[in-house]
């Protein structure tokens, strides 16, 4: 490794936001499976991009299709999951985009290791706090049934722990509220820090 370097290109990341009219920023979605962090990010995702914005939204069952199929579900494998994850999303980020993720993340020291790959301010870390029991009344996949009957081993929030956020950004519970209000609020948010300046010259874009 010694003899790999990072190289500086001439257009950077400033620039690539510049030019997309938007301060660039990892939005990290974490809570328990669900919780609504897929739904809420990809609403979060449509407005923003009705609006003008450029984004891309990664999501923990499609990362599985590609870049991380050769993984399973072990504590391990979940661990690399996440570490690649985070390395793409710095990479994203770095090209400019409003990226937002959506995975269980469930420990704090996963989470933290990918806020440490960004600068201050430049990760977002959502919790979505929905309670256990609404998360697994919902049950959109059946999995909480399966985790109860010992199908699926570590499984969380029923056979693995989930450590909650201690200080994030964002704390939404979804059971709470209706999704359109707490879009509205993601994006008041991302406008008072200003990660969503004007669009150039996009007809109807205004928050």
């Amino acid at each position: 490794m010694s003899n790999i370097v990072w190289h500086q290109h001439s257009i950077d990341q400033a620039a690539r936001g510049a030019q997309k009219g938007q301060n660039p920023v990892l939005l990290w979605f974490t809570g328990l499976s669900g919780s609504g962090k897929s739904t809420l990010a990809g609403a979060l995702e449509r407005a923003l991009f009705e609006h003008g914005f450029h984004t891309y939204l990664l999501d923990g069952d499609n990362v599985r299709h590609g870049l991380c199929k050769d993984l399973g579900f072990s504590l391990e494998d979940r661990d690399e999951n996440l570490r690649r994850v985070g390395e793409v999303s710095k990479l994203m980020v770095d090209s400019g985009l409003v990226v937002l993720s959506a995975f269980i993340s469930p420990t704090r020291q996963e989470r933290d290791r990918v806020r440490a790959l960004f600068p201050q301010g430049q990760f977002i870390e959502v919790h979505v706090s929905t309670p256990l029991s609404v998360c697994e009344s919902r049950d959109p996949k059946g999995l909480y049934a399966k985790a109860r009957k010992g199908e699926i081993a570590n499984f969380t929030g029923i056979s693995s722990p989930y450590e909650v956020p201690e200080s994030a950004e964002l704390t939404i519970d979804t059971s709470k509220g209706d999704l359109e209000t707490q879009v509205n609020g993601l994006l008041a948010y991302l406008k008072a820090i200003e990660v969503l300046n004007p669009p150039r010259q996009i007809a109807g874009a205004g928050i």
